[in-house]
């Protein structure tokens, strides 16, 4: 392989101005027992070896991963752009329309999200259900890794296996088409034994901007008919996302101090005005949580919790409310730095990077084996308000 040395010369630079980001504002001034000065020469030395630029995008990503909090990341240019896009509600690309988690050990993609009007939606994929195959090929290879193989040319037609909870697998025909838009936000109207209306949405993530203005549509329109009883926020599944969107969503369910965010060297308050829409400052609340939720998911939760706001089902967390800062670098790649941490607003003695946030109620449940009728935590949500 012949390496152009101005792109050596190119990464060297990058990779200076990454190394010293991490130095100068890395969260933890230990930076997790790492020798970081060990780190600069260990990978310096590989990029004047010579690398291509998809290989010293990977060399990248693996010095940030070496730090080991599970938070911090890098991303190549592309994976940059793809970023902005989906941050801005502008997603756009040709596929199915699915968003999901793959499951190793079952060799599935578990389907979280179905965007509104995609090709997924018209051949009946729903929330819940896990595909197996594509065309006959394993969705999962033999390393656990996801098969890019749901996206591809406009038009063209797959063949996609697919399991919903408790029935056989099923064969379904699929044409990829261009999917795009915001990240959906799913809600409906469930009512309990005793015959409350009580709201559900089912938040994927803090990363689009639009978010707030969905739920805010969904709590307009579930309030159509007649108020709602309660309110049920599924956060099972959310990783978090920027803390504008954690803090233009958390408006809709409380007001005043929320928490501290902490750096090396000083806590900074947050505060959020509060804005009602149909009662929602007001209705009880429960918010599910799981191991799936994580980074501002988590705050979401404790935050509402140690506020006393919303009652809380499902399985304890695992901890990583480091928050991080976007540094966008010289070659349009971006780091994504763990910098500060987060404080809750009344004092408690967990700490949540550690302990994660404990549910006030614990009801397991497997995503991948129940459907909304059929979910343990659901139910004990809409028990909760019967009380």
């Amino acid at each position: 392989m012949v390496i152009d040395p101005l792109a050596t010369t190119r990464q060297l630079a990058t990779f200076e101005e990454l190394w010293s980001i991490v130095k100068e504002n890395y969260l933890y001034r230990d930076f997790n027992g790492l020798d970081w000065d060990a780190v600069y020469q260990e990978f310096r030395q590989q990029i004047e070896a010579g690398l291509s630029d998809s290989g010293y995008y990977h060399t990248m990503n693996e010095m940030i991963s070496r730090l080991g909090d599970d938070h911090s990341s890098y991303l190549s240019p592309k994976d940059a752009l793809e970023d902005d896009q989906m941050r801005q509600g502008e997603v756009d690309y040709v596929g199915i329309g699915v968003r999901g988690y793959v499951i190793p050990e079952k060799s599935s993609l578990t389907v979280l999200l179905v965007y509104p009007g995609s090709p997924a939606e018209q051949g009946g994929i729903k929330m819940h259900d896990n595909i197996l195959a594509v065309d006959g090929q394993p969705v999962i290879n033999d390393e656990g890794i996801r098969r890019n193989l749901l996206t591809g040319p406009e038009g063209t037609t797959i063949n996609i296996t697919v399991q919903s909870p408790g029935q056989e697998p099923r064969t379904i025909t699929i044409t990829r088409q261009r999917v795009g838009g915001a990240l959906p936000v799913p809600y409906s109207v469930l009512t309990t034994s005793q015959g409350k209306r009580i709201g559900y949405i089912f938040m994927y993530s803090f990363t689009d901007t639009t978010m707030d203005d969905s739920i805010a549509q969904a709590l307009n329109v579930m309030s159509t008919e007649a108020p709602l009883d309660g309110l049920i926020l599924d956060n099972r599944y959310n990783l978090g996302g920027a803390s504008d969107v954690l803090l233009d969503t958390m408006n809709y369910f409380t007001s005043g101090l929320v928490g501290y965010i902490v750096d090396r060297q000083q806590d900074f308050p947050l505060e959020v005005p509060g804005m009602d829409i149909n009662g929602s400052q007001t209705k009880p609340l429960v918010v599910l949580v799981g191991d799936g939720t994580a980074s501002f998911g988590e705050v979401f939760a404790g935050v509402l919790q140690n506020l006393g706001r919303a009652y809380l089902i499902g399985e304890r967390t695992d901890g990583n409310v480091e928050i991080l800062t976007v540094f966008n670098l010289t070659d349009g790649s971006r780091a994504q730095i763990a910098t500060n941490t987060f404080r809750p607003p009344n004092p408690t003695d967990q700490n949540w990077e550690e302990t994660g946030i404990t549910p006030d109620q614990t009801v397991p449940s497997v995503w991948e084996e129940i459907t909304q009728e059929t979910d343990p935590a659901l139910k004990a949500a809409l028990d909760y308000f019967d009380r």
